[in-house]
């Protein structure tokens, strides 16, 4: 495996202890400041980061189609293993904080990847905060675990599976949205997530050595009992496709769902009840081409605008 210094990556020289300089955790809810009040095109020449320009990880990153048409396949991965759905409906409002929530997540990760060091150990510290609060048993069977089961956001296993949704969507809808990645810089992209991943508090010894290993293991955890669409799985499946955006961003729900269900593994796009067909391929890719172009500036008027209020029963 390649040395770090050779991918654009700075292995972390300290862990951060105590309470961050850019972020404060208040109950489950951590806030990240930008106190040196940088553009984006100063983060993206900065080298005093873990990750350098020349960096794949920045520049898969810096296309909004990442994001935009591969955070929903992610969520919809994570929750597909029970207790990461247990964890995020028993202990998030994620109802009625929909949007803030997956802004601060995108926060967090925006800061690590473009931040300087030190904004990046303490997203990283506020994430851990946050994680630390959520554990709990499960209230019903849910898949293959009976009522009972503990949970907890800091569990290592549980970790592993959310870093590697996230690694799974992020190449997939860069390899089919933006362009593909030679091998070496696939393998790149995976060393600089699994830096993300320990600074998120993922031991390193769990972390798949290599990308053949990552997709020996997620391919086994396809392939095995634990990850299975639940009940709770379906109900934040629904938030995240149904869920009311800020205008200028409704334009982009028809790409949405159907990247969703295009970048889905074939099985669990049949246990959401997806519907997909090579007759869909044409008007995705036709959105796609639409969004890399309206993208940036759609974000930058929705930021400024509120969401709808969410108005979902509870029961």
């Amino acid at each position: 495996m390649r040395k770090p210094e050779a991918l654009g990556i700075v292995e972390p020289t300290r862990c951060v202890t105590g309470s961050g300089t850019l972020c404060r955790v208040e109950g489950s809810q951590a806030r990240i400041g930008d106190p040196r009040g940088r553009t984006h095109v100063e983060r993206l020449a900065s080298r005093d980061g873990y990750f350098q320009p020349e960096s794949v990880i920045r520049r898969v990153g810096n296309s909004p189609l990442v994001p935009l048409l591969g955070g929903g396949p992610a969520v919809l991965l994570q929750v597909a293993h029970p207790l990461v759905a247990a964890g995020v409906v028993y202990h998030s409002d994620y109802r009625s904080d929909l949007w803030q929530r997956l802004l601060r997540t995108l926060r967090a990760l925006y800061l690590i990847v473009y931040g300087s060091k030190e904004e990046a150990e303490s997203a990283g510290e506020a994430v851990r905060a946050v994680h630390a609060h959520i554990h709990g048993l499960t209230r019903a069977r849910l898949g293959p675990f009976p009522a009972g089961t503990p949970y907890s956001a800091s569990d290592p296993d549980l970790m592993l599976w959310v870093h590697a949704t996230l690694v799974e969507a992020s190449l997939s809808a860069y390899r089919r949205f933006v362009g593909r990645l030679a091998p070496d810089e696939e393998e790149a992209y995976y060393g600089g997530m699994a830096l993300v991943a320990r600074l998120f508090g993922l031991p390193a010894a769990t972390i798949p050595a290599q990308l053949a290993d990552f997709r020996d293991y997620f391919d086994a955890q396809l392939a095995g009992r634990e990850i299975c669409v639940t009940a709770p799985a379906r109900e934040v499946a629904a938030l995240i496709l149904e869920a009311p955006l800020p205008t200028p961003l409704r334009l982009l729900v028809p790409a949405h769902r159907l990247a969703t269900a295009a970048l889905l593994p074939p099985s669990l796009r049949e246990e959401y009840r997806l519907r997909w067909s090579r007759a869909h391929a044409l008007p995705l890719a036709l959105a796609a081409r639409s969004l890399h172009v309206l993208a940036v500036p759609l974000l930058r008027t929705a930021g400024r605008i509120s969401p709808p209020k969410l108005g979902y029963a509870t029961s």
